[in-house]
């Protein structure tokens, strides 16, 4: 390495305070209380898990009736209490499940920042910081406490997420520091000036990383729906206690038990139940795949997704590169719209520009002679021993020059760094003042072409054709004054092209593959060259890359970004502002997107994306930011991620048919028993088979089961759609029959076979319903409805089974009646269903078109 005698801005790490705390004062300072005690809570508390799991409004409903019953009835008729005490628990296990792998994962993505103690670098938990603690900071790590700034070299940290500026602020010592931003350029490091809940972003910090059920359409669709229920359970509930009280006014009983019967199939509550679990068990499966979900809601935005924008780099392709050549330019001239003027071998100028270069003719530049490849060799080494915290590119620089070659090693020999300026994405290009062992000084400048390479310079055919090949090219130039002057760019001297070949990622063509399949546009936003991202693209066959989009031609108006985005898939030198710019565009037009990425640049678009995903050897900041990281880095584990949202959403969309239908028809009857003075046609252990064999276990393997349809908009809406049509067919025949049964039987045993009857009907009709449902068959769907099937006739004819539910069907004649009105109601709910698919396949465009079906396999 080069010996550093300089630094941009700031402080040297010589001082005493430069050492950091020392073990004693961290003891101290610890038992003070003096730490960063912040809790990071990535998953709800026990407690708070069974709390939402237990104490519901629809529970709380379901208990009272339980406990009446339990009083009144024999234990069968209370089945339906143990059926939702079995179901909590299931939810409140497979929550636990979820929190257990949430906070697994978590741990293994945990921040930890690098604390100077004692004069050593240490990584250490956020939460051991202590005040005063001095913390390193580099590009792409994220500020954990509040500050003051020690040392800065060409440190820039982005305050966005925090304060709304949109530049990033250029840090000197004694400037603040707040926890929250991140640092896009340069190196580091601050005193920690307030720690814990003192801290400026703490309060947000936490409540940011804390457990969120779903705050969502499908959770608000819910909500609104279950809102509705209740205010339409409460009368009727009422009407059919007075309704049946007079009824069956000589069997209080009798007519209590009814009551209940006719209350508690009116609450959805497995609705709320398979929602969550689903959720859950999707926690689950992605942990499985390293995939940590930092908000529950962005399994359901998956769902959604209808554009992916992607990063290259880490993306595509791996987070590695290497030099696959350096081509010398060999010229030494200045370029013909600017550069400066030498004077000969004279010594540095005060301002630290170049001179002795030799510009005067008397010698050819040094990276223009017969020794020029070793010579910009040597430079390439000492460039990549000045910078602290290299980036990809640089590190493939150090790799393929990690010794001076001219020498012994770079920071022994006589290359010093007297200045250096980090890589910025919004320079694009970094550089250093090298002191050579003649003494002269000479700027340096690596970065893209299209910013430092003149205009008309010979070597821009050779870089377009580089880059046609998929090849990352940078240019080495010598630059007059300062490399942090704002001028430093004009009239540099182009001296090499260093060649980079990144690594394609094995499984990227199969994955793009996935989304064009699925009907997901994929695009890529990188601020490399757009030709170079063109070819990269191109040789994962990604339709469109033949033509990529420079975003410096981009058109202004949100309208036109919107436009260029639809038609262009790959977008070369996209800025962070203009990543950002157009995620907002394409969500405004009606997109869902998602962004992957996993560098400083991509945190502003992470951030408003509906879905952020994060590499996890990304940078702090954006697995900060980021809904899902991918803690391997494997972009394999993107089509599980949205397979994953597609199979909750669409899935709790099925399933809540099944489950609104039945709350439609159980208010109904009730209804109708009210007007007609009639006994309610079921006691609560029919509704509880009825509903358990065509609603509860078959809908828990429906909304687990694997479905690629999309979602769309208006969820309320296309439930509703169905179920309600639906629900008032199923509750009128079955009343019907029940009117028909009760003029046919006569005598003591009337009212059970009437009851016989009216289960056999309502049984039929919501069986189809769940056939209905259940489309499109696969071998385990229709083994599923012909095993319920198989069950209810197994309780009509095994004499235990008939005693226990009180189900025995009299005589032929209803029982063949009651088939004859299921088939009649089954013919009109077909009917309604394609009318309702209709109606739903041409709303649905919202959030774009269908593409594809549940898969069955």
């Amino acid at each position: 390495m080069t010996e550093r005698t300089g630094t941009s801005a700031g402080t040297q790490p010589g001082d005493g305070a430069g050492r950091g705390l020392s073990a004693a004062e961290v003891e101290a300072r610890t038992a003070r209380g003096e730490i960063n005690d912040v809790p990071v809570r990535s998953s709800r508390s026990l407690a708070d898990i069974v709390r939402a799991n237990v104490f519901t409004r629809f529970n709380a409903i379901i208990g009272v009736l339980f406990v009446i019953i339990l009083f009144v009835g024999p234990l069968q008729d209370s089945l339906f209490g143990f059926v939702i005490l079995a179901n909590t628990l299931i939810g409140i296990v497979q929550e636990l499940r979820a929190k257990r792998t949430l906070d697994n994962l978590a741990v293994i993505g945990e921040t930890r920042p690098v604390v100077r103690r004692d004069g050593q670098g240490v990584a250490l938990p956020a939460s051991q910081i202590v005040l005063g603690d001095l913390v390193e900071i580099g590009p792409g790590d994220k500020c954990i406490v509040d500050g003051e700034v020690a040392e800065a070299d060409g440190l820039e940290i982005d305050e966005s997420l925090l304060t709304g500026e949109a530049d990033p602020v250029a840090k000197q010592r004694g400037d603040r520091v707040m926890s929250g931003s991140f640092v896009v350029a340069g190196s580091g490091a601050f005193t920690a000036t307030r720690v814990g809940r003192a801290a400026y972003a703490a309060q947000l910090a936490e409540e940011a990383s804390r457990f969120t059920l779903v705050h969502s359409e499908l959770r608000n669709g819910i909500n609104d729906l279950l809102k509705f229920v209740t205010w339409v359970i409460v009368p009727t509930g009422i009407g059919l206690v007075l309704s049946q009280l007079v009824v069956g006014h000589n069997d209080l009983a009798g007519a209590v038990r009814r009551m209940v019967g006719g209350i508690a199939p009116m609450v959805p509550e497995g609705l709320v139940l398979l929602t969550s679990i689903a959720f859950a068990i999707g926690v689950v499966r992605l942990g499985r795949r390293k995939c940590l979900v930092q908000e529950l809601p962005a399994i359901e935005g998956l769902a959604r997704v209808d554009i992916v924008c992607l990063d290259k780099t880490g993306t595509l392709t791996e987070g590695g590169m290497d030099v696959a050549e350096v081509r010398v330019l060999g010229d030494g001239s200045a370029s013909e719209d600017g550069g400066g003027s030498g004077d000969g071998n004279g010594p540095a100028d005060e301002d630290g520009s170049a001179s002795g270069d030799g510009r005067d003719g008397s010698r050819p530049e040094p990276y223009a002679g017969p020794d020029a490849e070793s010579y910009v060799e040597r430079v390439l080494a000492a460039l990549g021993s000045s910078d602290p915290r290299p980036n990809a590119s640089m590190r493939a620089i150090i790799d393929a020059y990690p010794v001076d070659p001219g020498g012994p090693r770079a920071d022994g020999g006589p290359w010093r760094t007297e200045r250096s300026l980090p890589f910025s994405p919004a320079r694009k290009y970094s550089g250093a003042t090298l002191v050579e062992p003649d003494g002269n000084r000479r700027t340096w400048l690596l970065g893209a072409p299209d910013v430092l390479l003149p205009r008309a310079h010979p070597a821009t055919g050779d870089v377009e054709q580089l880059s046609r090949e998929g090849l990352r090219v940078l240019l080495l130039a010598a630059a007059d004054g300062l490399p942090d002057a704002p001028e430093a760019a004009d009239g540099v001297r182009p001296a090499a092209l260093v060649v980079l070949q990144q690594r394609l990622r094995p499984d990227a063509g199969d994955i793009l593959r996935y989304f064009a399949d699925q009907g997901v546009a994929a695009k890529v936003l990188s601020g490399d060259n757009a030709v170079s991202v063109g070819a990269v693209a191109g040789k994962l066959r990604l339709s469109g890359a033949q033509n990529p989009v420079d975003a410096d031609r981009l058109p202004l108006d949100a309208p036109g970004v919107v436009r260029a985005l639809e038609s262009g898939t790959v977008f070369g030198r996209v800025t962070p502002r203009q990543k950002q710019t157009m995620v907002g565009s394409l969500q405004e037009h009606g997109h869902h997107v998602a962004m992957t990425g996993d560098g400083v640049n991509d945190v502003l678009a992470l951030k408003n994306a509906d879905i952020g995903v994060a590499m996890g050897t990304g940078s702090e900041a954006t697995k900060a930011v980021a809904q899902i990281v991918l803690l391997d880095d494997s972009f394999a584990a993107l089509p599980s991620v949205v397979a994953e949202g597609r199979r909750v959403i669409g899935n709790i969309e099925r399933v809540a048919n099944l489950f609104l239908t039945k709350t439609v028809y159980s208010v109904l009857l009730a209804l109708l028993v009210i007007i007609w003075q009639v006994p309610y046609p079921f006691l609560p252990r029919h509704l509880t088979l009825v509903s358990s064999l065509t609603i509860g276990i078959p809908a828990f393997f429906l909304a687990l089961a694997p479905n690629r349809e999309r979602a769309r908009a208006h969820f309320v809406r296309r439930v509703m759609r169905y179920s309600l049509p639906a629900g008032l067919v199923a509750g009128a025949a079955t009343f019907v029959m029940y009117l028909v049964a009760r003029h046919h039987y006569t005598g003591p045993g009337a009212l059970a076979a009437e009851t016989s009857v009216a289960t056999l009907t309502l049984f039929l009709i919501a069986m189809w319903v769940l056939a209905i449902v259940a489309r499109p068959y696969s071998w385990w769907r229709v083994g599923l409805v012909l095993a319920m099937g198989l069950a209810f006739v197994a309780v009509l004819a095994v004499p235990v089974l008939q005693r226990f539910f009180a189900l025995k069907l009299v005589g032929t004649a209803m029982p063949l009646t009651a088939v004859a009105v299921a088939v009649a109601a089954a013919a009109a709910m077909e009917l309604i269903w394609h009318r309702v698919s209709r109606w739903n396949s041409g709303s649905g465009t919202s959030t774009g078109t269908r593409t594809g079906t549940g898969s069955g396999t």
